[in-house]
């Protein structure tokens, strides 16, 4: 019988399902997008039932298309998009209020009341990462704070919080029939409470928060051959199927790269934009404004860590343009849109729509249009948003070679908008490295697979799963330098434009 690994995948705007084949080739798929709530500004919401229930339609279609019968899929693997907080009953699997999404802002109050003992900094030393609001911790202390009888719930161990994977892990093996309550160490690293050396929940942090320790989810390896959980025979996937393997949706793209070495990057482009170097078995604290997070952990070999780049508006800006402003009524128009003009006509757009995320962590920026003359019509605009996904990389790349003191050589790319010529072409030129994209550019959920197949011995080691990595097109350096370091300094003079919006 021919033997499959499944990956879920389920991001900011939609939740898919995705068959592979030995070879790491997608031999079946289906999507379903979901509702973005915006009951604020700043504020970012989805509703955790209605994403249950795209997973399980998803997953459907997948098997109904591709005929699966029991016993062809070996494994399984999630991965997710991070941050975004879930509290639920236990006993109902009743959200007790909406998913707060990474984007989120509500938190800043929070996050600057924290911040007056320790400053921003406080918890970098054992979370890697600043006090911001895209993490969950303070999205946890919100909603103990403002959902009514949510902290003694809590308190009692009725609640129970969990990035989206904990969320979808915990209804495919049972729900409130003795689900698995679990997370990864790649997720656990994106809530600013656990431990980067220890690889538990911090008891010092979760004092400070005021967050009860028994509604955390139990942290395991991304990859697991003791398994989390199983399938339950009535679930969408009508069969008993390990799941074993689990990664937030960057550190899956890493993998899904096969990005194993030391001083390997990978870019994904998606509704954000996030950028990775493997760091190997070592912890590298940034001074640049990074993050550090774990990468992955593969069984009972030691953790390998990584240096973190997050951009929280790139993708995300291109649907601004569709449904916002209707220049275009499809994402895939905006690159002949941008193609129309020659260049941006002066204008730089920073979208700081939620502040800006590394390395500044500003959460008083908000988005501008500057340089903006007569001559400005809508192909501009769109060549102006395409660039400020390249110039917003450039920052982080930049940051990361002073912080691990390597320089890159290529930048392998994924996601969404690497089919994007237009927008490639001018990463590479303002980076002045080659961009690399493979030939499977659906990494995030491959990376997912890839985690599953390995603690199932589907695949045997890092070896195999290299050999599946191939090239489909390059990117090389096109414009001079002096143009190059020109049209920088317009960006960096854009940004500061951006800065102290919000009192």
């Amino acid at each position: 019988m021919t033997k499959f690994i499944a990956a879920i995948d389920q991001g900011t705007s939609s939740t898919r399902c995705m068959l592979f084949d030995y070879g790491g080739n997608i031999v079946g798929t289906a999507q379903r997008e979901h509702q973005q709530i915006y009951p604020r500004p700043g504020w970012v919401e989805h509703d955790p039932l209605e994403i249950w229930q795209c997973t399980q339609e998803v997953i459907r279609d997948v098997i109904t298309k591709g005929n699966m019968e029991h016993g062809n899929i070996a494994a399984i693997g999630v991965t997710n998009q991070r941050e975004t907080t879930v509290v639920w009953d236990r006993n109902t699997g009743m959200p007790y209020y909406n998913a707060i999404v990474w984007q989120d802002t509500r938190t800043k109050d929070i996050c600057d009341t924290l911040a007056v003992e320790g400053g921003q900094d406080r918890f970098r030393g054992k979370a890697g990462l600043p006090l911001a609001t895209y993490f969950s911790g303070p999205k946890i202390m919100w909603l103990l704070d403002n959902v009514p009888h949510l902290r003694k719930a809590a308190e009692q161990g009725e609640a129970l919080f969990g990035t989206i994977d904990s969320w979808i892990i915990w209804w495919l093996t049972g729900g409130p029939n003795q689900g698995i309550h679990i997370t990864d160490v790649s997720n656990a690293s994106r809530t600013m409470l656990m431990n980067l050396v220890s690889l538990d929940w911090d008891d010092g942090i979760l004092n400070i928060l005021n967050i009860p320790r028994c509604m955390l989810p139990r942290i395991y390896p991304s990859s697991d051959p003791g398994i989390y959980g199983t399938t339950l025979i009535k679930g969408p996937f009508n069969d008993v199927i390990p799941i074993c393997g689990d990664l937030g949706d960057q550190q899956s793209a890493l993998v899904g790269q096969t990005c194993f070495n030391p001083g390997e990057a990978k870019n994904t482009y998606g509704t954000g934009c996030f950028m990775l170097l493997n760091t190997g078995n070592n912890l590298i604290q940034s001074t640049h404004g990074l993050l550090s997070t774990l990468a992955y952990k593969f069984g009972d070999q030691p953790a390998v860590y990584a240096l973190e780049g997050s951009i929280a508006i790139t993708g995300a800006l291109v649907q601004w343009l569709r449904d916002n402003l209707g220049l275009i009524t499809k994402s895939s128009e905006v690159e002949a849109l941008a193609g129309s003009v020659e260049d941006n006509g002066g204008i730089y757009f920073v979208p700081a729509f939620s502040g800006l995320f590394a390395p500044y962590w500003r959460s008083d920026a908000r988005g501008a249009i500057v340089g903006l003359t007569r001559y400005i019509d809508k192909g501009h605009l769109a060549r102006a948003a395409l660039e400020a996904t390249a110039y917003q990389t450039r920052e982080i790349l930049d940051a990361m070679e002073e912080d691990s003191k390597v320089k890159l050589t290529n930048l392998k790319v994924d996601g969404g908008m690497v089919s994007n010529s237009l927008l490639m072409q001018f990463q590479a030129d303002i980076l002045g490295v080659p961009v690399v994209r493979p030939k499977i550019s659906e990494t995030t959920a491959l990376g997912a697979a890839y985690a599953a197949g390995l603690a199932v011995n589907y695949w045997n080691d890092l070896d195999d799963l290299r050999a599946n990595w191939q090239i489909s097109q390059i990117w090389t350096p096109q414009m001079e330098g002096n143009q190059r370091e020109d049209l920088y300094k317009g960006w960096l003079k854009a940004v500061k434009r951006t800065l102290n919006w919000i009192d």
